[in-house]
Parts: C-alpha cells; sequence; structure tokens
C-alpha cells in the first residue's frame, strides 16, 4: 500500500525548512555517511495518528531566481500539485499577505488537492488577528502556527491526518513481478520503458495506479507476467519542467513504495550525479531488490577498457548498491534492452527464495569457523543459531550472546559471505542479531 505524500510549499524565507524539521523531528537527524550522498535529505517518513506519509520540504527545491520569484512560485506550486497527496501551503504571519502568496495561492486552487494553509510565525495568541486576512486565500482550513516555537503544530498535523487519503492494498498473484524503472528526468525512463512493451510484447491489460492518472501495465513474455508500475505517469510527468528534478525523489519513493525490483536508469553521458546518489540510497533503504541500467551507451566512445571503468565509478559512488547487476543499453536503439527482462526474473528469483534452516545453519556455522568475531569486553562472542525470517528481501535473525559486540566490519562479512555463497546477487539482506530469553534485539 502506497503511502501519501505531504508537501510544504510556500514562498522563501517563511521557514518551510523550520516546519519541516520540527514535524519530522529526531527522524532528519538519521543520515547516511555513504560518500556520494547527500545529507540534506529533503523528505522524512512521519506517522502521526497511525497514519504514514511522506513530508517533502519543497524549500530544498527552489530553483534559480532566473525568471524572478513569479517562476519560482510557479513551478513549486506546480510540481506540488504533480506529486503530493495534501499540501501545506505555508505563509508568514508577520509579513502579512503578499502578492507571491496570491499567485502561488491562485495555482493551488485550480489543483484537486487537498490544500492546508499554515500561517506561520503566530507566536502568541495576541498575534492570532494576523491570520485573518489569509482567510481572502479561499481555503477551507487555515491554522496559526510558530515552527520554532513548535505552537499550533499539533493542530496542523491533525489537519494534515484528516485530509490524508487512504489507498487500497493491492492484491497482485505472487508470481506477478512488479517493476518500478526509476531515476532523474531526461536519463530515458520512458524510452525504455516503450521499448520493453513493444510491439512484440503481449499487452495483458492496463490497470488504474494507486495515484491519479496513472496506469500500471501487465505484459506477458515467454509466459512471464510483469507488472510496470505507472508508465503513464512516468511518460506524463516527464514534461515536468526539469529544473526542479530533486521532485523526482518523490517519484521513486512512490514507485519503490509499490515494486519488487527497481531498474535504476542512469545516464552514460553524465556519469553517477548527486541525485542518482540520492535515488540509488532510497532504492537500498527500501530493501528492494535492484538492477542498475547505463542508458545512452551508444554514444560513448569505447575502448576494451570503458565498460570496467564504468563499473568502478559505480562501485566508488554507489558502494551501497554494489550487490546489483549492471547492464549497459540503448533504450533508444535497443541495444541489450533484452538483457533486462532475464535479470529481472534472476533477482525476483532470489528475493523472493526461502532458505531451509538446516542448510542455513551448517554454512553460517562454516562462515563464522573461517573468521571468527573480535572479543567483546574481553569475552568470546558466540552464534547459537541463524533463521531466515522474510523474503522480499531476505531477512535473517541470528541468536548470539553478546549482540552489542558484532561490529560493523564483521556485519559486513556476514552479509557478502551470505550473498556470495547462496547467489544473493541483486538485492540487499537484512540480518537482525537477538540475544536469547527474549532481549533487545539488535539489527
Amino acid at each position: 500500500m502506497r503511502k501519501p505524500v505531504v508537501a510544504i510549499v510556500g514562498r522563501p524565507n517563511v521557514g518551510k525548512s523550520t516546519l519541516f524539521n520540527r514535524i519530522a523531528g529526531k527522524r532528519i537527524a538519521i543520515v547516511d555517511d555513504t560518500p556520494g550522498v547527500t545529507r540534506d535529505r529533503n523528505y522524512a517518513n512521519v506517522s502521526w495518528e497511525e497514519k504514514d506519509f511522506y513530508l517533502i520540504d519543497t524549500g530544498g527545491f527552489e530553483p534559480v531566481k532566473e525568471d524572478g520569484l513569479t517562476g519560482q512560485v510557479r513551478e513549486q506550486a506546480q510540481l506540488a500539485i504533480e506529486e503530493a497527496d495534501v499540501i501545506i501551503f505555508l505563509t508568514d504571519g508577520a509579513e502579512g499577505l503578499t502578492q507571491p502568496d496570491r499567485e502561488m495561492a491562485a495555482l493551488l486552487r485550480k489543483s484537486s488537492k487537498n490544500v492546508i494553509v499554515a500561517v506561520n510565525k503566530i507566536d502568541d495568541k495576541k498575534h492570532e488577528p494576523r491570520i485573518i486576512e489569509f482567510h481572502e486565500l479561499g481555503f477551507k482550513t487555515t491554522v496559526p502556527v510558530s515552527a520554532e516555537h513548535n505552537i499550533g503544530v499539533a493542530n496542523l498535523m491533525d489537519a494534515v491526518s484528516a485530509n490524508l487519503p487512504v489507498f487500497k492494498t493491492e492484491e497482485y498473484p505472487e508470481d506477478l513481478i512488479k517493476v518500478a524503472v526509476i531515476g532523474r528526468p531526461n536519463v530515458g525512463k520512458s524510452s525504455l520503458i516503450n521499448k520493453l512493451l513493444g510491439k512484440k510484447r503481449l499487452l495483458v491489460s492496463e490497470i488504474p495506479g494507486t495515484t491519479r492518472d496513472s496506469i500500471d501495465t501487465v505484459v506477458e513474455v515467454d509466459k512471464k507476467k510483469y507488472l510496470f508500475i505507472d508508465t503513464a505517469g512516468i511518460r506524463k510527468k516527464a514534461r515536468v519542467s526539469q529544473r526542479l528534478e530533486k521532485y523526482s525523489v518523490i517519484m521513486a519513493l512512490k514507485s519503490l513504495e509499490r515494486c519488487d525490483i527497481a531498474v535504476l536508469l542512469l545516464d552514460a553521458n553524465d556519469g553517477i550525479t548527486e541525485q542518482d546518489a540520492k535515488i540509488a540510497s532510497y532504492t537500498s533503504e527500501a530493501g528492494k531488490g535492484c538492477i542498475i541500467a547505463i542508458n545512452k551507451w551508444d554514444a560513448v566512445e569505447k575502448d576494451n577498457t570503458t565498460t570496467g571503468l564504468y563499473v568502478n565509478v559505480i562501485m566508488d559512488r554507489l558502494k551501497f548498491l554494489s550487490y546489483a547487476p549492471i547492464v549497459f543499453i540503448s533504450a533508444k536503439t535497443g541495444q541489450r534492452v533484452r538483457n533486462i527482462l532475464p535479470e529481472i526474473e534472476d533477482v525476483f528469483r532470489k528475493y523472493s527464495r526461502r532458505l531451509p534452516t538446516p542448510k542455513l545453519n551448517k554454512i553460517f556455522k562454516e562462515i563464522v569457523d573461517s573468521r571468527p568475531p573480535p572479543s567483546f569486553r574481553g569475552k568470546f562472542i558466540k552464534f547459537y543459531y541463524i533463521t531466515q525470517v522474510s523474503v522480499k528481501p531476505p531477512t535473517f535473525k541470528v541468536i548470539v550472546n553478546y549482540p552489542q559486540g558484532i561490529g560493523v566490519s564483521y556485519e559486513r562479512y556476514i552479509h557478502n559471505k551470505l550473498r556470495e555463497i547462496f547467489g544473493f546477487e541483486g538485492m540487499p539482506l537484512k540480518i537482525f542479531f537477538r540475544e536469547r530469553e527474549g532481549r533487545k534485539e539488535r539489527g
């Protein structure tokens, strides 16, 4: 089931990032220390009244002021309308209603989205009369807040929660492989999908997706069925202004929620950009199977070292996806595109694989015996047994006497050996370490 998206919009300097940090709380303090992944996360997973949603801070997405403030307001509102399910329209109560506020309101009113006006910098009861003029914007709900002092934020969140849509849980056959093609704008997602869904494919059905105007496409190839997620949405949104390409993270998050396998598409001409690394990190965090496809390979001048150099760059910048197979393609000419579906099938088979406990424990003992863990506070670490607790992705629980003594490097060693021995290429593995007798789990 897809999580709703809530976007904070508003002109510069009204306090969008302050409100984002206030709502996101400690979650935003969790950063990825992997080289090549930016630390300035512009999204957070938020729960309020047992409802989960993504919160997006558009403050990090404001374009260069080459066409003035009016252009910024228009583009920011347009993309929030495209991608968000609920919009928090943040204004500045100390400064009062401005012309850019009115321009953004006019754009938001034309949408069918739920819009909540939050009037910021209302730090005291005596400031509440300031909100009266904001009612003229014509939205149903207006909430006074002070993001800096945490005043009225709970009321704002109650209003957001009341407007969150509920998406139905999608039920598909177990053998249907759900695929999302993700990546920055202009890397060739639409071209690749069009090739994959070409005339030689048997189109089984087009079914409504979980977002407006989106169509998921089921195709059958060699008696295998694949669901390509939100293909109409990907085609449609390719027309959205590229200057705010950071909004592609929202599209990626929505697609990753629903897929089994992600095809991360990169542009061979651009190398690995910061935005590529961001989207790649979301794929890893989501625990999805992954294939990296390098597009526009036909446009690259090559010798016998070029492929190896590209692989090295990918491994350096995207270390957290080191397990993903890499395919070099041209969506334009069709070069090697036919190799993608067999890779998807192979990764899905492993993604769904469950190992028998006796065999798993036998191999795990050999892994530990070949490289015993370091001692913990002068005491030996003893592993009792390992069991697989779930699939998609393969998830394991290890019973150990001192879970807190399992260092990062040894944990990585176990990951790598399990992946190598059992052939878990193309996906992350999850391993949790737990003490005996129901003591606290660490993972």
